[in-house]
């Protein structure tokens, strides 16, 4: 008998800390704002590469209704913390305008490391991500689960989108944040391991020739942890709505559960090969939910709300057992109204159209991101 996975799911998000007068970033935060942000929230939140980037991250939970209480309390005490200094948080993962050559990075030496071996690169990651853990205890099943549930990784990313501008433009993507990162190193899909140890060797040949002190430095959209025993998927953007985030961990824990329950019964999701996917994740950060993906099996574009539809009903059994019905079917939503990137191009376009300059058309989705953020929070 198999034992099955814990599949305990938490949220890592960055947000990025903006001042309510000119929306801009705030580039050097006051050490007593961090003070506060410890003592409130504790070991719980951290800084990130740059001064104008606060991580949190919620505990381990077994279930996805105590994940969401935990990310909503995050948000609301980080909130009132940051509102205490003339700051506030903004969940995006690129802010409309900020200008990424104007931004402070964190003295600590892991981040000057990384600024010494990247160089600009680095430099210019004025970005935020979501990252999901589900736990998987067996190594093996972690690495032979990360290779079939890549499948799904655009889905999953044209969910969250929220990125659409960058240094004050209309980008024509729905995940700009995207581009940027992938700029960096191991990057993107993950390879097609056929086990842990054929993993741990290949990983072993960058560590032995001195490349990277450990698997920390794969930046892959998905990834056996190095810290906890999880499978960390990291494709997806920060979603503005808390609800949102809160979707898209339950359906990410649904397709492990579903995977599991295939292997039982000694049946798996095919693979397909890197170029294939990586055509549909291009379309998510192009398109996000208002866009076409390819269905692999029909060799077809479907619209992306028909893919989320089958995607449900696929999941029911496993959402019902987990007990996340309701957030996986908020899915639906998302797909049929848009992500943050589609509300935000909607704002900036309505106030151009009533007469406002692009600076303050910028400025009014800067406001939509600040309420958002803590919306029913």
């Amino acid at each position: 008998m198999i034992k099955a996975p814990s599949l305990t799911v938490g949220i890592e998000e960055e947000y990025l800390l903006v001042d309510p007068a000119t929306r801009n970033l705030v580039t050097d935060p006051n050490k007593g704002l961090w003070d506060e942000a410890y003592a409130a929230i504790g070991g719980r939140v951290t800084p990130e590469f740059l001064r104008a980037q606060m991580e949190v991250g919620t505990r381990p939970h077994a279930t996805i209704q105590d994940l969401a209480d935990d990310l909503c309390d995050l948000r609301r005490n980080l909130g009132s913390v940051t509102a205490g200094h003339d700051a506030a948080i903004i969940a995006a993962s690129t802010h409309p305008f900020a200008l990424w050559w104007e931004q402070k990075s964190t003295d600590k030496e892991r981040y000057q490391t990384l600024a010494s071996d990247l160089g600009v690169v680095a430099h210019r990651l004025v970005i935020c991500g979501m990252h999901v853990h589900a736990g998987i205890e067996d190594p093996e099943m972690r690495i032979d689960l990360m290779n079939q549930v890549s499948y799904f990784l655009p889905h999953l990313l044209a969910l969250s989108t929220s990125s659409p501008f960058w240094g004050g433009r209309n980008t024509g993507l729905k995940s700009y944040r995207m581009n940027v990162f992938r700029t960096m190193p191991r990057t993107g899909l993950p390879e097609h391991f056929d086990s842990w140890s054929e993993y741990q060797r290949h990983v072993g040949v960058l560590v032995e020739a001195g490349l990277i002190p450990d698997a920390s430095k794969i930046w892959w959209d998905i990834r056996p942890s190095v810290r906890y025993p999880t499978l960390e998927m990291r494709i997806s953007d920060i979603c503005t709505r808390w609800r949102d985030a809160v979707s898209i961990a339950a359906l990410y824990r649904c397709l492990l559960h579903m995977l599991f329950r295939l292997r039982t019964s000694n049946q798996r999701w095919r693979t397909y090969a890197q170029m294939l996917v990586s055509e549909n994740v291009w379309r998510a950060q192009r398109y996000g939910t208002a866009g076409d993906l390819m269905d692999f099996g029909k060799s077809a574009l479907v619209p992306f709300p028909d893919l989320i539809d089958e995607l449900v009903e696929l999941l029911r059994p496993d959402a019902e057992e987990l007990g996340c019905v309701a957030e996986i079917e908020h899915a639906r939503v998302i797909a049929r109204e848009g992500t943050s990137a589609a509300r935000q191009l909607d704002v900036y376009q309505q106030s151009i159209h009533d007469g406002k300059s692009v600076d303050d058309a910028l400025k009014d989705v800067v406001d939509l991101l600040i309420a958002e953020t803590l919306e029913d929070t």
